[in-house]
Formats: C-alpha cells, sequence, structure tokens
C-alpha cells in the first residue's frame, strides 16, 4: 500500500492508454466509479472530447481527467488539493507521460473560483464533489456552480456526480439529461435556465 493509494481496481478503459491501471485514492469520502458507469458515461461524451479542455474538479488521482486525455482531450485542468490524492494524480501524468497536457491547481477550489483566476474555456466540467459536501454545504456548491459559468464554452457540459438518494438542485445551470446507476446519479448540466 502507498501513501498515494493502490493500483487495485482503477483503469482506463478506451483510447491512446486503453487497460493502463492507475493510481486510485484510498478513501471513505467517495468512490471510484465502476468500469461500467465510466463506459456507459464516456459513450455520452465521445463526440464532445476530441480536442477538447476538460476541468477535473475534485479530481483525486485523475481517473475522469485522464481518460479524457486517453480520448485525445486537449488538455485538462486538474483541481485537488488532498496531498494523497495529489501524490497519485502527479505518479499517473508521470506514468502516461502526459504532464504537457495537464494543469494540476492544487488549492481550494471554492477560492479559486471565487478569485477569477485566468484559465481556458472549458467545453466539459467534472464535478465530483465529496459527497458530504452536498448534505453540509450545499450553498458552497451552488456558488461554484454560478461561478463555472463565465468559464464554460456556450456548448460545454457540467457532468455532476452525487449519490443517487441526494438531491441538490444547481440553480445558476440548466439540467438536460441525468442517468441512474445504481446508487448513483449523472446530471447533465448547462449554463443558463431552460428556455
Amino acid at each position: 500500500m502507498t501513501i498515494a493509494g493502490s493500483i487495485d481496481g482503477m483503469r482506463i478503459i478506451a483510447g491512446e492508454f486503453r487497460g493502463r491501471r492507475l493510481i486510485s485514492p484510498e478513501t471513505d469520502i467517495t468512490r471510484p466509479i465502476t468500469d461500467r458507469v465510466k463506459q456507459s458515461l464516456f459513450d455520452i461524451l465521445s463526440p464532445l472530447i476530441a480536442d477538447s479542455t476538460v476541468y477535473d474538479c475534485f479530481a483525486g488521482t485523475g481517473s475522469m481527467g485522464l481518460e479524457c486525455l486517453s480520448r485525445s482531450a486537449k488538455q485538462v485542468v486538474f483541481f485537488e488539493m488532498d496531498r494523497s490524492a495529489l501524490t497519485g494524480l502527479r505518479s499517473n501524468l508521470a506514468t502516461l507521460k502526459i504532464e504537457k497536457a495537464a494543469t494540476v491547481i492544487a488549492t481550494d477550489l471554492f477560492k479559486h473560483f471565487a478569485e477569477n483566476h485566468v484559465l481556458p474555456s472549458a467545453d466539459l466540467i467534472f464535478l465530483d464533489p465529496p459527497y458530504r459536501f452536498l448534505t453540509e454545504k450545499p450553498e458552497l456548491l451552488n456558488e461554484l456552480a454560478r461561478r463555472f459559468i463565465p468559464y464554460l464554452k456556450r456548448e460545454g457540459t457540467i457532468i455532476f456526480r452525487h449519490d443517487a438518494a441526494d438531491r441538490l438542485e444547481l440553480s445558476a445551470l440548466h439540467k438536460y439529461d441525468e442517468r441512474n446507476y445504481g446508487g448513483m446519479t449523472l446530471e447533465f448540466l448547462r449554463g443558463g435556465l431552460a428556455e
């Protein structure tokens, strides 16, 4: 066992790095996405990934963003501040030799967006907060969703992953699709309200 995590149970499922095992986080705050759900999600997102700019928020050791880079995304901005997860993320990037296509922001995500830093506009944003945020700090997630809008391209998509038992309407965004996989829900959102 390493500080950053283990290489059991998490891998890239398609693209240039298909089958490569990844270091996964050792935490009970969230749970890694299964290959079946990941495959279903990326079947939906497949037309959007090539040459895209992606934000992987609460990235952990980077499974979602790394999958995008394997499938020809142009660049991924990873947001993670947990030291153990960061060690695993940087190790995964080094192992795959794709550090040049990645930016790692190791600061508080909420503070970073509140300070209006310059970032490339995003085609896709993965929002996968620790489950406790939905029940303990919903106002922070709503504010974060509002601050995403200027960074999101016009047809950009936010994928909001959460426990199916928890519900949080991100009022600044418009939900255009939702998929449920057992105890997990994936919401697909865009900036602005439905017309």
